[in-house]
């Protein structure tokens, strides 16, 4: 694959037209690329920040069927989210893997174990297989120690699944490269392009630190900028604009000696009826999420406010009561905002945002396609209808079956690494794997070390190979979604900066003063918006 530069180089020289042109590097747009240049199309994504920079690094890292969307009557959604959690589940292992659910029950607190028992019977039936189980109260402690007795009536228990989103991200665009995909980050897309007959013929695009605009050719445009695709859409001339309403979820992260669970727990919150949820993360325990309106700046990194901090540790100790988890506890945060489409004008004012729909929309244009809404799970589908409708059908498409992800056919493993981390390297990083493990040392970041009770199964290897060949442009590309360091490390992983420093310095080819430069900025962006917000700190009531 060719670097970075010379990629930007040639685009800014104008030596190409493309069949089509992706406007945004999360998981939607990472997911057209995959499935147009695996169709024989030359494709080109650009996204203005980092990869997965939005909504795609801050989700709520579940590929789950949406069993909340099914009790709300959403029942397509919950299918097709089905149907692609198991087909992830078998492509990628380690990469998607499985986690069970557990929901107690309580005396006389909605739902009653009976209506749920109806609704995981159906959400069995869709998956077709059996999941559900329901645990008595002694049955419940043992597999969630800690939890609440107190009126406790037992529990339900299913199934679903796990990612890291950002490394999903990650490979989808590596698979989208290996079938000639040019994918850039921190490329802006200025203005679409149109004829005389006003249809689509390209983008103007800017790069990062460059002050000139430069144009691509192309007959296709698709928008897959998440919270911000109506940016691209040209105002009054569009015939049914797209309407974004951002909602913003925060999240805890928390040591996970302090808050121990081995699968995903769920309340319904006692303030507005939520899901909230704790579940084991990254050798972590996260507490996630909320849902509310994002009125901040959407082009800077969103962050908690101290409302949504106490609305979280309140479910903590409703659930785990002797646990005492309090903000002393608390490693980071993250919030991330959902691209949700909805009605201009709400005749009754605007709805709850947990009863908006999460249900994709497009919008056509004249060559242009603008997307917004949809879930993570079901990335290939979106990415299907897109083409197939900028493309007019999917005879062109690649077939149905065909999978996101080549098979593997790797090595053995090296008796360094353990079982259980082979299988996540594996997910990881698929057929560059042998690469990934030749690009430094096959040795543990030591995160015990620095964090104390956190494990660590990343190689600097792994942190290498991001240096060298994942397009990292800034430190936080790599602490924050290369690798999660910064999120499940004190202080955004501070203490570990000077040996990071020895180990990747040269490969990223940054002399001291950029070094210099890169750590302060990160650390100021971590303080800004993955720690703890001051408490004076004006935020939304819930």
């Amino acid at each position: 694959m060719k670097p970075r530069d010379t990629l930007l180089s040639d685009l800014m020289n104008g030596t190409q037209n493309f069949d089509v042109v992706v406007v945004g590097g999360g998981i939607t747009g990472a997911g057209i690329a995959r499935e147009a240049a695996g169709s024989g199309l030359n494709t080109l994504l650009v996204e203005q920040k980092d990869f997965a920079w939005g909504t795609s690094s801050r989700s709520s890292k579940m590929v789950h069927g949406g069993l909340r969307y099914l009790g709300s009557g959403q029942y397509g959604l919950t299918r097709d989210a089905v149907t692609e959690r198991q087909r992830l589940m078998s492509e990628a292992p380690g990469l998607i893997d499985p986690l069970r659910f557990i929901m107690p029950h309580f005396q006389r607190q909605f739902p009653g174990p009976r209506l749920f028992q109806i609704l995981l019977r159906v959400y069995d039936r869709i998956a077709g297989f059996r999941s559900r189980h329901f645990l008595t109260p002694g049955q419940t402690m043992q597999w969630v120690p800690g939890l609440n007795t107190d009126k406790l009536t037992g529990a339900s228990g299913f199934a679903d699944a796990v990612t890291d989103d950002a490394r999903l991200v990650q490979r989808v665009l590596a698979e989208a490269r290996k079938d000639g995909a040019v994918c850039l980050n921190y490329v802006k897309a200025v203005k679409v392009l149109r004829d005389s007959n006003g249809h689509v013929s390209g983008l103007e695009l800017q790069a990062e630190d460059e002050t000139r605009t430069f144009p691509v050719h192309a007959p296709l445009v698709i928008n897959a900028t998440g919270v911000w695709a109506d940016r691209l859409q040209q105002k009054g001339s569009e015939p049914e604009p797209m309407h974004i309403r951002p909602l913003r979820g925060s999240h805890l992260i928390i040591p996970w000696h302090k808050l121990p669970v081995s699968c995903s727990v769920s309340l319904l919150h006692p303030d507005d009826k939520r899901p909230v949820f704790a579940f084991p993360w990254a050798g972590t325990t996260v507490l996630g999420t909320t849902d509310l309106d994002h009125t901040g700046n959407l082009d800077h990194e969103p962050r908690i406010s101290a409302e949504e901090v106490e609305y979280l540790l309140k479910i903590s100790g409703r659930l785990f009561p002797g646990a005492g988890v309090s903000k002393a506890d608390v490693i980071s945060t993250w919030a991330g905002v959902r691209p949700v489409v909805t009605a201009s004008k709400p005749t009754a004012g605007p709805k709850d945002p947990s009863r908006e729909s999460r249900e994709h929309e497009f919008r056509e244009y004249k060559g242009m396609i603008s997307i917004a809404g949809g879930k993570l799970t079901t990335f290939r589908l979106i990415a299907r209808e897109a083409l197939a409708r900028g493309l007019g059908g999917e005879e062109r498409l690649r077939p149905a079956s065909e999978p996101v992800f080549r098979p593997w056919s790797g090595y053995q493993r090296p008796s360094a690494i353990g079982h259980q981390n082979w299988q996540r390297l594996r997910g990881f990083y698929g057929s560059d794997l042998e690469e990934v493990l030749q690009a430094g040392p096959v040795k543990p970041v030591e995160v015990c070390a620095v964090a104390g009770s956190v494990p660590g199964e990343l190689l600097w290897a792994e942190v290498i190979w991001a240096c060298k060949q994942e397009d990292v442009k800034h430190l936080d590309d790599l602490m924050l979604r290369r690798t999660r360091l910064g999120l499940v490390l004190p202080e955004g992983g501070k203490a570990l900066l000077p040996e990071l420093k020895e180990q990747c310095q040269s490969a990223l080819g940054w002399d001291d003063e950029q070094w210099r430069s890169e750590e302060t900025r990160y650390l100021s962006l971590w303080r800004n918006a993955y720690s703890l917000p001051p408490q004076t700190e004006p935020g939304h009531a819930f």
